[in-house]
């Protein structure tokens, strides 16, 4: 019975803790996209393009210029 006395303050503390650390993550953030990351885990990112290649990807490609590929004009 005297055990009791150690344990019912140290699951207040304990529960007190864990709402803590409850309001602390969704305030910052921490359930703000739901959605997003079951989405991700079913999409292919095998042939993302990597940093040194994204400068690459908005440019257009020399090889693919109109005026170089029709000689009529």
């Amino acid at each position: 019975m005297e055990v009791i006395y150690g344990l019912i303050p140290g699951m207040v503390i304990l529960g007190l803790l864990a709402v803590g650390v409850l309001f602390w993550a969704a305030r910052s953030g921490q359930f703000d996209d739901l959605e997003g990351d079951a989405q991700r885990i079913l999409m292919d990112d095998d042939e993302l393009p990597t940093k040194a290649n994204t400068s690459d990807v908005n440019q257009p490609d020399s090889t693919t210029d109109e005026s170089s590929t029709n000689p009529k004009e």
